[in-house]
């Protein structure tokens, strides 16, 4: 606390309380009430100094001896040396020394008195403030290294679910392609320029902390048009999006999870495949995703949300707290609809 050896509210403190009890002890000052309060506001303001010097000097001090004890005793001794100095300068050449006139040396009694009354206590008050103000000093500076630790560990999960992401994705994808490859399909070698070139696009923005649903709705439409080129009878789909909701953030690979989960566990389940219907709304200040599919349905497919949706609404809760939900439904006759809602937040820049 060196920094606040002579602050503002020190020195206010110090006038005003000196003014006080010089103005005080002036009504029945036999020199006069000015002479009263400038002693006692230059002898207040000379130990304020003392206190604020021993505040940091010197730099160590032996284990035995606390530095409040210093500063509280080098107070006290002070207040004789620096009253016997001022009456010791007003002592007129050729004068009687003060304390051979009673009236002086009464004079001096007293304020040496009061100094050593009072500023032991005033001493020991400011310590103890200034003690209160270090410690919620320390515990709001613990309180800002806590959140940011919590930030830095929140940082670290959500790169970390990303990274599962991308690998999760891109082996169900390969997946397929072998499929292809394995069935001797003469559109696998299409199919396969497709995905190259799908995830020359899609790749660098798994690990980007925030994307679009623009570009979320741009790598949709390519993933559907892949697999539309692997089960070109048995997938339909159709996309649909508000303007308005185009430009607002989302964590990388949303849509596309809840797009991949439907074609995974609804379409390739079923026999007679399905249709999958993908709407983007922005409804006043939340941001709504709906992927409603015909396919297999929960129960026939057997596999839950799947690792997909898991990781995506743990996702979601990193990002947003408890103000995203992803929920999935049953749909008659049959198939699934999975929503996620999360605030709606403006791209920048």
């Amino acid at each position: 606390m060196a920094s606040a050896a002579f602050n503002r509210q020190r020195l206010t403190f110090t006038l005003l309380f000196s003014f006080f009890w010089g103005a005080l002890f002036g009504l029945g000052w036999t020199s006069g009430w000015w002479s009263a309060v400038v002693r006692f506001v230059g002898l207040g303001l000379v130990l304020m100094l003392v206190f604020g010097l021993f505040e940091r000097w010197p730099r160590r001090l032996p284990r035995s001896l606390p530095r409040w004890v210093l500063q509280v005793a080098a107070v006290a001794l002070t207040v004789p040396i620096v009253t016997f100095a001022m009456w010791t300068a007003s002592t007129e050449p050729g004068a009687p020394h003060f304390w051979e006139d009673p009236e002086r040396m009464s004079g001096f009694g007293t304020l040496t008195g009061v100094g050593l009354l009072l500023s032991p206590w005033v001493a020991l008050g400011a310590l103890v403030r200034q003690k209160e103000a270090l410690a919620r000093e320390q515990a709001l500076a613990l309180d800002l290294a806590k959140s940011e630790m919590e930030r830095q560990a929140l940082d670290a999960r959500l790169t970390l679910l990303q990274g599962q992401v991308a690998p999760h994705f891109l082996f169900n994808t390969l997946a397929n392609v072998q499929a292809l490859v394995d069935a001797g399909s003469p559109r696998a070698s299409e199919v396969l320029r497709s995905l190259v070139a799908y995830l020359r696009a899609a790749v660098p923005r798994l690990q980007e902390p925030a994307t679009t649903l623009g570009q979320e709705l741009t790598l949709v439409r390519a993933y559907l048009d892949l697999m539309k080129m692997r089960m070109p009878d048995r997938l339909e789909f159709n996309l649909e999006a508000d303007e308005s909701a185009l430009s607002l953030r989302c964590p990388p690979m949303t849509l596309l999870t809840l797009v991949e989960n439907a074609v995974r566990h609804g379409i390739d389940p079923s026999e007679g495949g399905g249709r999958i219907e993908v709407a983007v709304r922005r409804v006043g200040d939340r941001c709504r995703l709906l992927v409603r599919d015909s396919g297999a349905g929960l129960r026939a497919s057997g596999q839950g949300l799947g690792t997909g949706l898991t990781a995506l609404r743990e996702r979601l809760a990193l990002v947003f707290g408890e103000s995203a939900t992803l929920t999935v439904a049953a749909q008659e006759p049959r198939g699934v609809a999975a929503t996620v809602e999360f605030p709606a937040r403006e791209a920048s820049g």
